[in-house]
């Protein structure tokens, strides 16, 4: 049984909740498992939260940088709530798994910021590879870390992001290998959903992007690139904690990497084509 599973059978009932509602309940009752291919068919999103002295440079810093950082939703200032991705959703409460930054530093990972929360935050919501997912998989794609259930691998690359303000860093990327007619086709598949990353930034050697080793990623866990197989990357919404340690802010939240919120939104109504 999942954790996902296990959580839903404690406290209320879920058994009459859309499958995102479900999931956002999940991590209100301790649910802190990854959630690749959690709520099939529904967005999820990478978070970044900032004081508002803060919050127009990073929005700034999105706009110029649109692969690793595309905007789903963002609050307003001091409100948890973005009405427009969910049903009472509540960014304090709803993620499996959070971080706390303080100057570039993270102190703790709690599955709850309801105790760190001010009213000069605003947060902003990220588009994230797990919703092309889906897309993929309808195609008969496979994707190692969903077959291992485990999280997607992800690398800071040498690929400079466009700076604004305090704002500047290398763009981080997820990896998934595969045989490359499977390649091929999920370029043309990814390159329908512009505002969850889209096509891919780079395919094949892993070190013209920076990347020495695909055996320990910075963030996530490896996963096998067999011999038949190549390695394919995209941009990555974990890319604001890059650039956030970098900057060394005073304070920030984020997701904690490949533990994302699970919004109402469908994955398909973000296709463009």
């Amino acid at each position: 049984m999942t954790s996902l599973a296990r959580t839903e059978r404690q406290g209320q009932d879920t058994a009459d909740l859309s499958p995102s509602v479900a999931a956002r309940h999940a991590c209100r009752n301790g649910m802190a498992h990854h959630t690749a291919g959690v709520a099939n068919g529904f967005v999820q999103g990478n978070l970044a939260i900032l004081p508002e002295k803060l919050a127009g440079a990073f929005h700034r810093f999105c706009q110029l940088n649109p692969k690793p950082c595309p905007i789903i939703g963002m609050s307003d200032v001091g409100d948890p709530r973005i009405p427009a991705l969910g049903i009472d959703l509540d960014i304090r409460t709803d993620l499996p798994r959070y971080r706390i930054w303080r100057d570039g530093e993270i102190l703790e990972e709690p599955t709850d910021i309801t105790a760190h929360w001010r009213d000069d935050l605003v947060a902003f919501v990220l588009g994230c590879s797990f919703s092309f997912e889906e897309a993929l998989l309808e195609e008969g794609l496979p994707i190692r870390h969903i077959e291992r259930d485990v999280r997607v691998p992800m690398y800071r690359t040498n690929i400079a992001c466009s700076p604004a303000g305090p704002f500047a860093g290398p763009m981080v990327v997820t990896m998934r290998p595969f045989k490359p007619a499977n390649a091929i086709r999920a370029v043309q598949i990814t390159s329908r959903f512009p505002s969850v990353h889209g096509a891919p930034v780079h395919i094949g050697l892993p070190e013209q992007i920076g990347i020495a080793d695909l055996a320990k990623p910075d963030y996530g866990d490896p996963v096998p690139v067999e011999a038949d197989e190549i390695p394919v990357f995209w941009a990555c919404g974990v890319t604001p904690q890059s650039v956030i340690q970098a900057a060394k802010v005073p304070f920030a939240i984020t997701h904690a990497p490949g533990l994302m919120l699970v919004t109402d939104l469908r994955n398909k109504a973000l296709a463009v084509l």
